[in-house]
């Protein structure tokens, strides 16, 4: 699948350039688990079917490393962020999602609740 660049809508700034677009089981279950660093424009997306609070609730087992995370409902309002920490069980968003954006921890000083975000496939 092809990377996506990540959108703030509301400034028209681009959160993370090419984020890998994880829409397969493997891949979300695989998410940052055994990385041993994050640069300031890596990034990732975890895709499912439909908005859900189960289905995009995180954990942090495996990961190293702080994450910035944002949930991101159907229409592409942003429902929920925090501060991952490593080795914590779980992460719930407060509403149901359908994306979940894994980033730098930088990208939440850029976002609020209730803003948009779109997806851009990245060209070759």
């Amino acid at each position: 699948m092809k990377p996506r660049n990540i959108l703030h809508v509301e400034s028209g700034q681009t959160l993370i350039p090419a984020a890998k677009w994880c829409d397969s089981f493997l891949s979300n279950l695989r998410g940052f688990t055994f990385r041993r660093h994050l640069g300031p424009t890596d990034g990732l997306v975890l895709v499912y079917k439909s908005d859900s609070k189960v289905n995009t609730a995180i954990h942090m087992f495996f990961v190293f490393f702080d994450l910035g995370v944002i949930w991101v409902n159907d229409a592409g309002e942003v429902v929920g962020t925090v501060l991952a920490k490593p080795w914590r069980p779980s992460y719930v968003p407060p509403a149901p999602a359908r994306y979940v954006i894994e980033g730098h921890p930088d990208i939440l000083s850029q976002v609020e609740v209730g803003d948009h975000i779109q997806f851009q496939v990245c060209e070759a």
